[in-house]
C-alpha cells in the first residue's frame, strides 16, 4: 500500500442557486480592487449561479492510501516463455505487426513439500515440465519460492 499525504489551503466559499430574471449574471468578488469577473449564462437547465467569496481560510489534510497491485504481465514464470512478434502477410504481401501470446493458464496444483495446493498462472509448456520433473524441482530452478504464494 502506498501512503501519500496532501495537504492545501483552500478558500470557503459559498454558492447560490436561483431561477434568472434575465439570462445575464455577473460574478463579484470581495477583493480589494472590486473588479467583475465576467457572466455565466446557464441556457441548458435556467439557473443562474452566484459565488460569493469569503475571506475564511481552511486547512484541508487528508491521508489517501492507494493501492499497488502488480501488473499480471504475459510471461511465464517458470519458463521465462513470452510473447512473440509476428507479421501478418495477406495476398499482396503487405505486412503488419501482431503478437503471438504465451498460452498461460490458471492452474491449482498439489505442492507436497508444503502439503497444500498453490494457485499459480504458466504455460502449458512449464506445467508438462512440473509433470515430468516436479513441482519442487521446477520451481528451484526457476527461482520461485512457492511458501509466498
Amino acid at each position: 500500500m502506498a501512503l501519500i499525504t496532501a495537504s492545501a489551503t483552500v478558500q470557503a466559499s459559498a454558492i447560490c442557486f436561483f431561477k434568472p430574471q434575465s439570462s445575464l449574471i455577473t460574478l463579484k468578488s470581495n477583493s480589494k480592487s472590486g473588479s467583475e469577473l465576467g457572466f455565466v449564462t446557464s441556457q441548458l437547465s435556467g439557473l443562474n449561479i452566484s459565488y460569493d467569496q469569503c475571506s475564511l481560510h481552511k486547512k484541508i489534510s487528508s491521508t489517501i492510501k492507494l493501492p499497488i497491485q502488480p501488473i499480471a504481465r504475459r510471461i511465464c514464470p517458470f519458463t521465462g516463455k513470452k510473447s512473440n512478434r509476428k507479421n501478418l502477410v495477406s495476398h499482396s504481401n503487405h505486412k503488419t505487426k501482431k503478437l503471438q501470446f504465451v498460452n498461460l493458464q490458471y492452474k491449482r496444483l498439489w505442492w507436497e513439500a508444503g502439503k497444500r495446493y498453490v494457485n499459480l498462472r504458466l504455460s502449458t509448456k512449464a506445467l508438462k515440465t512440473i509433470e515430468k520433473n516436479g513441482l519442487d524441482a521446477v520451481a528451484k530452478k526457476a527461482g520461485i519460492d512457492l511458501s509466498k504464494k
